[in-house]
Protein backbone atom coordinates (compact mmCIF):
# COMPACT_ATOMS: atom_id res chain seq x y z
CA UNK A 1 0.00 0.00 0.00
CA UNK A 2 2.85 2.36 0.91
CA UNK A 3 4.54 1.80 -2.47
CA UNK A 4 1.30 2.31 -4.39
CA UNK A 5 0.63 5.66 -2.76
CA UNK A 6 4.21 6.82 -3.33
CA UNK A 7 4.11 5.91 -7.01
CA UNK A 8 0.71 7.56 -7.42
CA UNK A 9 2.16 10.94 -6.50
CA UNK A 10 5.36 10.38 -8.42
CA UNK A 11 3.99 9.33 -11.79
CA UNK A 12 0.97 11.59 -12.15
CA UNK A 13 2.70 14.36 -14.10
CA UNK A 14 5.37 12.38 -15.94
CA UNK A 15 4.07 13.32 -19.39
CA UNK A 16 3.88 16.99 -18.55
CA UNK A 17 7.28 16.96 -16.83
CA UNK A 18 8.94 15.40 -19.87
CA UNK A 19 7.83 18.43 -21.86
CA UNK A 20 8.62 20.84 -19.04
CA UNK A 21 12.22 19.72 -18.81
CA UNK A 22 12.80 20.97 -22.33
CA UNK A 23 10.70 24.11 -22.22
CA UNK A 24 10.33 26.93 -19.71
CA UNK A 25 6.84 28.08 -18.85
CA UNK A 26 7.72 31.19 -16.85
CA UNK A 27 9.13 34.18 -18.74
CA UNK A 28 12.05 35.85 -17.02
CA UNK A 29 14.75 38.39 -17.65
CA UNK A 30 18.22 37.02 -18.04
CA UNK A 31 20.05 40.32 -18.49
CA UNK A 32 21.68 39.08 -21.67
CA UNK A 33 23.16 36.01 -19.97
CA UNK A 34 22.08 32.46 -20.57
CA UNK A 35 20.95 30.77 -17.35
CA UNK A 36 22.46 27.40 -16.60
CA UNK A 37 19.79 24.69 -16.54
CA UNK A 38 20.10 21.14 -15.41
CA UNK A 39 19.19 20.10 -18.95
CA UNK A 40 22.38 21.83 -20.13
CA UNK A 41 24.50 19.51 -17.97
CA UNK A 42 25.17 15.98 -19.15
CA UNK A 43 25.15 13.81 -16.05
CA UNK A 44 27.50 10.86 -15.86
CA UNK A 45 26.38 9.14 -12.64
CA UNK A 46 24.66 5.79 -13.08
CA UNK A 47 21.23 4.97 -11.72
CA UNK A 48 22.66 2.63 -9.08
CA UNK A 49 25.31 5.08 -7.86
CA UNK A 50 22.64 7.78 -7.56
CA UNK A 51 20.60 5.45 -5.36
CA UNK A 52 23.64 4.84 -3.17
CA UNK A 53 24.28 8.57 -2.79
CA UNK A 54 20.68 9.48 -1.98
CA UNK A 55 20.27 6.53 0.39
CA UNK A 56 23.46 7.57 2.15
CA UNK A 57 22.12 11.12 2.40
CA UNK A 58 18.90 9.81 3.99
CA UNK A 59 20.70 7.46 6.36
CA UNK A 60 21.71 9.35 9.48
CA UNK A 61 22.72 8.77 13.06
CA UNK A 62 19.01 8.87 13.92
CA UNK A 63 18.75 5.17 13.06
CA UNK A 64 20.36 4.50 16.44
CA UNK A 65 17.37 6.09 18.19
CA UNK A 66 14.52 4.38 16.35
CA UNK A 67 14.24 1.39 18.71
CA UNK A 68 13.82 3.87 21.57
CA UNK A 69 11.14 5.66 19.55
CA UNK A 70 9.30 2.37 19.00
CA UNK A 71 9.39 1.65 22.74
CA UNK A 72 7.49 4.93 23.27
CA UNK A 73 4.83 4.35 20.59
CA UNK A 74 4.36 0.62 20.32
CA UNK A 75 4.92 -1.45 17.17
CA UNK A 76 1.63 -0.61 15.41
CA UNK A 77 1.74 3.16 15.97
CA UNK A 78 5.43 3.29 15.00
CA UNK A 79 4.71 1.43 11.74
CA UNK A 80 1.84 3.80 10.90
CA UNK A 81 4.00 6.87 11.56
CA UNK A 82 6.93 5.46 9.58
CA UNK A 83 4.72 4.75 6.53
CA UNK A 84 3.17 8.21 6.86
CA UNK A 85 6.54 10.01 6.95
CA UNK A 86 7.97 7.91 4.07
CA UNK A 87 5.01 8.79 1.83
CA UNK A 88 5.29 12.47 2.74
CA UNK A 89 9.02 12.44 1.95
CA UNK A 90 8.42 10.90 -1.48
CA UNK A 91 5.66 13.46 -2.16
CA UNK A 92 7.99 16.26 -1.06
CA UNK A 93 10.66 15.13 -3.55
CA UNK A 94 7.93 14.95 -6.21
CA UNK A 95 7.12 18.63 -5.57
CA UNK A 96 10.80 19.58 -5.80
CA UNK A 97 11.35 17.69 -9.06
CA UNK A 98 8.11 19.03 -10.52
CA UNK A 99 9.15 22.61 -9.75
CA UNK A 100 12.64 22.01 -11.14
CA UNK A 101 11.19 20.48 -14.31
CA UNK A 102 8.88 23.42 -14.96
CA UNK A 103 11.61 26.07 -14.88
CA UNK A 104 14.62 23.99 -15.91
CA UNK A 105 16.64 24.84 -12.80
CA UNK A 106 18.96 22.42 -11.07
CA UNK A 107 19.68 24.12 -7.72
CA UNK A 108 17.46 24.38 -4.62
CA UNK A 109 18.64 27.97 -4.15
CA UNK A 110 17.66 28.92 -7.70
CA UNK A 111 14.18 27.52 -7.12
CA UNK A 112 13.95 29.95 -4.18
CA UNK A 113 15.15 32.75 -6.45
CA UNK A 114 12.53 31.93 -9.08
CA UNK A 115 9.77 31.69 -6.49
CA UNK A 116 10.55 34.73 -4.31
CA UNK A 117 13.52 36.51 -5.86
CA UNK A 118 16.83 37.09 -4.00
CA UNK A 119 15.21 36.71 -0.52
CA UNK A 120 13.95 33.25 -1.49
CA UNK A 121 17.38 32.29 -2.80
CA UNK A 122 19.04 33.49 0.39
CA UNK A 123 16.47 31.70 2.58
CA UNK A 124 16.94 28.35 0.83
CA UNK A 125 20.73 28.65 0.90
CA UNK A 126 20.78 29.57 4.60
CA UNK A 127 18.42 26.75 5.60
CA UNK A 128 20.50 24.18 3.69
CA UNK A 129 23.77 25.51 5.10
CA UNK A 130 22.60 25.61 8.71
CA UNK A 131 20.93 22.20 8.57
CA UNK A 132 23.83 20.39 6.92
CA UNK A 133 26.45 22.00 9.17
CA UNK A 134 24.39 20.72 12.10
CA UNK A 135 24.27 17.26 10.51
CA UNK A 136 28.03 17.23 9.85
CA UNK A 137 28.69 18.31 13.43
CA UNK A 138 26.45 15.57 14.83
CA UNK A 139 28.35 12.95 12.80
CA UNK A 140 31.71 14.25 14.02
CA UNK A 141 30.40 14.25 17.59
CA UNK A 142 29.73 10.51 17.18
CA UNK A 143 33.29 10.02 15.92
CA UNK A 144 34.66 12.08 18.82
CA UNK A 145 32.84 10.04 21.46
CA UNK A 146 32.88 6.53 19.95
CA UNK A 147 36.24 6.22 18.14
CA UNK A 148 38.39 6.50 21.33
CA UNK A 149 36.30 3.73 22.92
CA UNK A 150 36.72 1.48 19.88
CA UNK A 151 40.50 2.03 19.78
CA UNK A 152 40.69 1.48 23.52
CA UNK A 153 38.79 -1.82 23.19
CA UNK A 154 40.99 -3.04 20.32
CA UNK A 155 44.17 -2.19 22.27
CA UNK A 156 42.66 -3.65 25.47
CA UNK A 157 43.99 -0.86 27.66
CA UNK A 158 42.73 1.91 29.91
CA UNK A 159 42.60 5.50 28.72
CA UNK A 160 45.51 7.13 30.54
CA UNK A 161 45.63 10.28 28.45
CA UNK A 162 47.41 9.09 25.31
CA UNK A 163 46.93 11.40 22.34
CA UNK A 164 45.51 8.63 20.15
CA UNK A 165 42.67 8.17 22.65
CA UNK A 166 41.78 11.86 22.62
CA UNK A 167 38.57 12.45 20.63
CA UNK A 168 39.60 15.98 19.60
CA UNK A 169 42.79 14.75 17.96
CA UNK A 170 40.98 11.85 16.32
CA UNK A 171 38.35 13.98 14.59
CA UNK A 172 41.10 16.24 13.20
CA UNK A 173 42.94 13.19 11.83
CA UNK A 174 39.76 11.66 10.37
CA UNK A 175 38.74 15.01 8.85
CA UNK A 176 42.18 15.63 7.32
CA UNK A 177 42.85 12.17 5.89
CA UNK A 178 39.37 10.83 5.03
CA UNK A 179 36.64 13.48 4.96
CA UNK A 180 38.50 16.36 3.28
CA UNK A 181 39.99 14.30 0.38
CA UNK A 182 36.52 12.88 -0.38
CA UNK A 183 34.97 16.36 -0.13
CA UNK A 184 37.42 17.61 -2.79
CA UNK A 185 35.85 15.41 -5.46
CA UNK A 186 34.58 17.54 -8.32
CA UNK A 187 31.21 15.79 -8.61
CA UNK A 188 28.94 14.18 -6.06
CA UNK A 189 28.54 11.14 -8.28
CA UNK A 190 32.12 10.07 -7.57
CA UNK A 191 31.11 9.38 -3.98
CA UNK A 192 28.77 6.60 -5.10
CA UNK A 193 31.38 3.96 -4.24
CA UNK A 194 32.01 5.28 -0.72
CA UNK A 195 28.26 5.69 -0.24
CA UNK A 196 27.77 2.06 -1.24
CA UNK A 197 30.39 0.98 1.29
CA UNK A 198 28.79 3.18 3.95
CA UNK A 199 25.43 1.53 3.34
CA UNK A 200 27.10 -1.90 3.50
CA UNK A 201 28.35 -1.01 6.98
CA UNK A 202 24.83 -0.10 8.05
CA UNK A 203 23.49 -3.37 6.57
CA UNK A 204 26.07 -5.17 8.73
CA UNK A 205 24.76 -3.16 11.69
CA UNK A 206 21.21 -4.27 10.86
CA UNK A 207 22.19 -7.95 10.50
CA UNK A 208 23.97 -7.77 13.86
CA UNK A 209 20.89 -6.26 15.52
CA UNK A 210 18.75 -9.10 14.15
CA UNK A 211 21.32 -11.72 15.23
CA UNK A 212 21.60 -10.31 18.75
CA UNK A 213 17.83 -10.53 19.19
CA UNK A 214 18.21 -14.31 19.44
CA UNK A 215 21.30 -14.22 21.66
CA UNK A 216 20.31 -11.79 24.41
CA UNK A 217 17.77 -12.79 27.00
CA UNK A 218 15.42 -10.34 28.66
CA UNK A 219 15.60 -8.95 31.28
CA UNK A 220 19.18 -7.69 31.30
CA UNK A 221 21.18 -8.44 34.42
CA UNK A 222 21.34 -4.78 35.45
CA UNK A 223 17.67 -4.05 34.69
CA UNK A 224 16.70 -3.66 38.34
CA UNK A 225 19.45 -1.06 38.87
CA UNK A 226 18.20 1.17 36.07
CA UNK A 227 14.56 0.87 36.95
CA UNK A 228 14.54 1.05 40.72
CA UNK A 229 12.52 4.27 40.51
CA UNK A 230 9.74 2.43 38.71
CA UNK A 231 9.64 -0.26 41.35
CA UNK A 232 9.42 2.41 44.02
CA UNK A 233 6.26 3.87 42.49
CA UNK A 234 4.48 0.62 41.75
CA UNK A 235 3.55 -2.48 43.67
CA UNK A 236 6.46 -4.93 43.71
CA UNK A 237 4.65 -7.49 41.60
CA UNK A 238 6.77 -8.12 38.50
CA UNK A 239 8.65 -5.22 36.93
CA UNK A 240 10.31 -7.46 34.33
CA UNK A 241 6.97 -8.45 32.82
CA UNK A 242 6.37 -4.84 31.85
CA UNK A 243 9.84 -4.50 30.33
CA UNK A 244 9.99 -7.81 28.50
CA UNK A 245 6.63 -7.57 26.77
CA UNK A 246 6.23 -6.02 23.32
CA UNK A 247 3.59 -3.31 23.24
CA UNK A 248 1.52 -2.83 20.10
CA UNK A 249 0.32 0.65 21.01
CA UNK A 250 1.41 2.94 23.83
CA UNK A 251 1.37 6.64 24.70
CA UNK A 252 3.67 8.34 27.20
CA UNK A 253 5.53 11.62 27.72
CA UNK A 254 8.14 10.70 25.07
CA UNK A 255 5.69 9.64 22.35
CA UNK A 256 5.32 13.16 20.94
CA UNK A 257 9.02 13.15 20.03
CA UNK A 258 8.60 10.28 17.59
CA UNK A 259 7.14 12.29 14.69
CA UNK A 260 9.99 14.85 14.60
CA UNK A 261 12.56 12.04 14.99
CA UNK A 262 11.12 10.12 12.03
CA UNK A 263 10.73 13.28 9.94
CA UNK A 264 14.37 14.22 10.48
CA UNK A 265 15.43 10.63 9.67
CA UNK A 266 14.20 11.10 6.06
CA UNK A 267 15.81 14.51 5.38
CA UNK A 268 17.76 14.27 2.11
CA UNK A 269 16.25 17.14 0.17
CA UNK A 270 19.35 19.36 -0.19
CA UNK A 271 21.04 16.46 -2.01
CA UNK A 272 18.13 15.64 -4.34
CA UNK A 273 18.74 18.29 -7.02
CA UNK A 274 22.56 17.88 -7.08
CA UNK A 275 22.08 14.13 -7.56
CA UNK A 276 19.39 14.85 -10.19
CA UNK A 277 21.85 17.09 -12.03
CA UNK A 278 24.53 14.41 -12.20
CA UNK A 279 22.17 11.52 -13.05
CA UNK A 280 22.82 9.97 -16.43
CA UNK A 281 19.85 10.36 -18.83
CA UNK A 282 18.16 12.57 -16.23
CA UNK A 283 14.38 12.86 -16.35
CA UNK A 284 11.89 13.58 -13.60
CA UNK A 285 10.55 10.03 -13.77
CA UNK A 286 14.04 8.51 -13.58
CA UNK A 287 15.05 10.68 -10.60
CA UNK A 288 11.76 9.99 -8.84
CA UNK A 289 12.52 6.28 -9.21
CA UNK A 290 15.91 6.91 -7.56
CA UNK A 291 14.11 8.68 -4.70
CA UNK A 292 11.42 5.98 -4.36
CA UNK A 293 13.93 3.12 -4.20
CA UNK A 294 16.13 5.02 -1.74
CA UNK A 295 13.21 5.88 0.55
CA UNK A 296 11.85 2.33 0.36
CA UNK A 297 15.27 0.85 1.18
CA UNK A 298 15.68 3.17 4.17
CA UNK A 299 12.10 2.46 5.23
CA UNK A 300 12.91 -1.26 5.42
CA UNK A 301 16.21 -0.65 7.25
CA UNK A 302 14.60 1.74 9.73
CA UNK A 303 11.71 -0.63 10.43
CA UNK A 304 13.87 -3.72 10.92
CA UNK A 305 16.42 -1.90 13.08
CA UNK A 306 13.72 -0.43 15.29
CA UNK A 307 11.76 -3.67 15.51
CA UNK A 308 14.61 -6.04 16.38
CA UNK A 309 16.32 -3.51 18.61
CA UNK A 310 13.08 -3.04 20.53
CA UNK A 311 12.32 -6.78 20.68
CA UNK A 312 15.80 -7.35 22.14
CA UNK A 313 15.56 -4.93 25.06
CA UNK A 314 11.86 -3.97 25.19
CA UNK A 315 11.32 -1.32 27.87
CA UNK A 316 15.03 -1.24 28.75
CA UNK A 317 16.14 0.09 25.35
CA UNK A 318 18.11 3.32 25.59
CA UNK A 319 17.91 6.37 23.35
CA UNK A 320 21.17 5.29 21.65
CA UNK A 321 20.92 1.62 20.69
CA UNK A 322 24.66 0.89 20.78
CA UNK A 323 24.82 2.10 24.39
CA UNK A 324 22.21 -0.51 25.28
CA UNK A 325 24.34 -3.28 23.79
CA UNK A 326 27.33 -2.13 25.86
CA UNK A 327 25.35 -3.12 28.96
CA UNK A 328 25.40 -6.74 27.76
CA UNK A 329 29.19 -6.90 27.76
CA UNK A 330 31.92 -4.50 26.72
CA UNK A 331 34.08 -7.37 25.44
CA UNK A 332 31.59 -8.52 22.80
CA UNK A 333 33.62 -8.69 19.57
CA UNK A 334 30.56 -8.47 17.32
CA UNK A 335 29.28 -5.31 19.03
CA UNK A 336 32.77 -3.85 18.80
CA UNK A 337 32.78 -4.50 15.05
CA UNK A 338 29.30 -2.98 14.78
CA UNK A 339 30.54 0.18 16.52
CA UNK A 340 33.40 0.37 14.04
CA UNK A 341 31.03 -0.16 11.10
CA UNK A 342 28.74 2.65 12.31
CA UNK A 343 31.77 4.94 12.67
CA UNK A 344 32.85 4.15 9.09
CA UNK A 345 29.31 4.77 7.80
CA UNK A 346 29.05 8.09 9.63
CA UNK A 347 32.49 9.20 8.42
CA UNK A 348 31.70 8.44 4.77
CA UNK A 349 28.38 10.30 5.00
CA UNK A 350 29.98 13.63 5.95
CA UNK A 351 31.36 14.42 2.43
CA UNK A 352 27.94 13.74 0.87
CA UNK A 353 26.36 16.21 3.30
CA UNK A 354 29.08 18.80 2.57
CA UNK A 355 28.36 19.03 -1.17
CA UNK A 356 24.98 20.86 -0.85
CA UNK A 357 26.53 23.38 1.60
CA UNK A 358 29.27 24.21 -0.89
CA UNK A 359 26.73 24.52 -3.68
CA UNK A 360 24.60 26.85 -1.53
CA UNK A 361 27.59 29.05 -0.69
CA UNK A 362 28.61 29.19 -4.34
CA UNK A 363 25.07 30.26 -5.26
CA UNK A 364 25.23 33.11 -2.71
CA UNK A 365 28.84 34.29 -3.12
CA UNK A 366 29.72 33.39 -6.72
CA UNK A 367 26.44 32.90 -8.62
CA UNK A 368 27.81 33.70 -12.09
CA UNK A 369 31.29 32.22 -11.77
CA UNK A 370 32.29 29.01 -13.57
CA UNK A 371 33.81 26.10 -11.70
CA UNK A 372 37.23 26.84 -10.24
CA UNK A 373 39.36 24.41 -8.25
CA UNK A 374 40.66 27.07 -5.84
CA UNK A 375 37.12 28.05 -4.75
CA UNK A 376 36.06 24.41 -4.68
CA UNK A 377 38.94 23.39 -2.38
CA UNK A 378 38.86 26.54 -0.22
CA UNK A 379 35.16 26.23 0.63
CA UNK A 380 35.53 22.54 1.51
CA UNK A 381 38.54 23.24 3.73
CA UNK A 382 36.79 26.13 5.51
CA UNK A 383 33.64 24.07 6.13
CA UNK A 384 35.57 21.12 7.56
CA UNK A 385 37.65 23.53 9.68
CA UNK A 386 34.58 25.32 11.08
CA UNK A 387 32.75 22.08 11.89
CA UNK A 388 35.85 20.74 13.65
CA UNK A 389 36.03 23.90 15.77
CA UNK A 390 32.36 23.52 16.70
CA UNK A 391 32.79 19.92 17.76
CA UNK A 392 35.99 20.58 19.72
CA UNK A 393 35.12 23.80 21.54
CA UNK A 394 31.34 23.60 22.02
CA UNK A 395 30.76 20.47 24.11
CA UNK A 396 27.12 21.26 24.98
CA UNK A 397 25.89 22.13 21.51
CA UNK A 398 22.95 19.69 21.65
CA UNK A 399 20.34 22.36 22.36
CA UNK A 400 21.58 24.47 19.45
CA UNK A 401 21.30 21.45 17.16
CA UNK A 402 17.81 20.87 18.54
CA UNK A 403 16.73 24.34 17.45
CA UNK A 404 18.40 23.88 14.06
CA UNK A 405 16.70 20.53 13.52
CA UNK A 406 13.32 21.80 14.67
CA UNK A 407 13.39 24.67 12.17
CA UNK A 408 15.45 23.53 9.19
CA UNK A 409 14.21 19.95 8.80
CA UNK A 410 10.48 20.86 8.52
CA UNK A 411 11.47 23.70 6.17
CA UNK A 412 13.42 21.40 3.85
CA UNK A 413 10.90 18.55 3.86
CA UNK A 414 7.56 20.35 3.94
CA UNK A 415 7.52 24.14 3.82
CA UNK A 416 9.94 25.09 1.04
CA UNK A 417 8.95 22.36 -1.47
CA UNK A 418 5.27 23.21 -0.91
CA UNK A 419 5.53 26.99 -1.31
CA UNK A 420 8.01 26.71 -4.21
CA UNK A 421 5.56 24.47 -6.05
CA UNK A 422 2.67 26.90 -5.46
CA UNK A 423 4.69 29.87 -6.70
CA UNK A 424 6.56 28.26 -9.61
CA UNK A 425 3.95 26.13 -11.39
CA UNK A 426 1.99 28.58 -13.61
CA UNK A 427 -1.69 29.18 -12.86
CA UNK A 428 -2.61 28.47 -16.47
CA UNK A 429 -1.42 24.91 -15.86
CA UNK A 430 -2.72 24.54 -12.33
CA UNK A 431 -5.01 27.20 -10.83
CA UNK A 432 -4.46 28.18 -7.23
CA UNK A 433 -7.56 26.22 -6.17
CA UNK A 434 -6.63 23.09 -8.13
CA UNK A 435 -6.19 19.89 -6.16
CA UNK A 436 -2.37 19.68 -6.58
CA UNK A 437 -1.87 23.22 -5.25
CA UNK A 438 -4.32 22.71 -2.40
CA UNK A 439 -2.38 19.56 -1.48
CA UNK A 440 0.89 21.52 -1.63
CA UNK A 441 -0.62 24.23 0.60
CA UNK A 442 -1.74 21.67 3.18
CA UNK A 443 1.70 20.06 2.95
CA UNK A 444 3.45 23.37 3.75
CA UNK A 445 0.98 24.01 6.60
CA UNK A 446 1.82 20.57 8.02
CA UNK A 447 5.47 21.63 8.05
CA UNK A 448 4.61 24.70 10.14
CA UNK A 449 2.73 22.47 12.58
CA UNK A 450 5.74 20.14 12.87
CA UNK A 451 8.03 23.13 13.42
CA UNK A 452 5.87 24.62 16.18
CA UNK A 453 5.48 21.19 17.77
CA UNK A 454 9.22 20.47 17.76
CA UNK A 455 10.11 23.89 19.14
CA UNK A 456 7.49 23.47 21.85
CA UNK A 457 9.06 20.18 22.97
CA UNK A 458 12.53 21.75 23.15
CA UNK A 459 11.35 24.82 25.05
CA UNK A 460 9.39 22.59 27.43
CA UNK A 461 12.56 20.62 28.12
CA UNK A 462 14.48 23.83 28.83
CA UNK A 463 11.78 25.13 31.17
CA UNK A 464 11.24 21.88 33.08
CA UNK A 465 14.92 20.93 33.05
CA UNK A 466 14.16 17.40 31.91
CA UNK A 467 16.64 15.50 29.82
CA UNK A 468 15.03 13.87 26.81
CA UNK A 469 16.67 12.28 23.88
CA UNK A 470 15.79 10.30 20.83
CA UNK A 471 18.27 10.80 18.03
CA UNK A 472 18.65 13.10 15.11
CA UNK A 473 19.53 12.92 11.50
Amino acid sequence: MCCKVIFFYCCRFDGLDAMAEHEEFLPHKTGGKKEIHFTDFEGKTSFGMSIFNLSNAIMGSGILGLAFAMSNTGIILFLVLLVFIAILSAYSIHLLLRSAGVVGIRAYEQLGNRAFGPPGKMLAACVITVHNIGAMSSYLFIIKSELPLVIQAFLDKENTGEWFLNGNYLIIIVSAFIILPLALMKQLGYLGYTSGFSLSCMVFFLISVIYKKFNISCPLEDLHHNDSSIAAHHAPTNVTEDFCEAKMFTINSQTAYTVPILAFAFVCHPEVLPIYTELRDATKKRMQSVANISILAMFVMYLLTALFGYLTFYGAVESELLHTYSRVGSGDVLILCVRLAVLVAVTLTVPVVLFPIRRALLQILFPDKPFHWVRHIAIAFCLVFIVNLLVIFVPSIRDIFGIIGATSAPSLIFILPGIFYIRIVPEEQEPLLSRPKIQATCFAALGFIFMVMSLSFIITDWVTGESRSGGGH
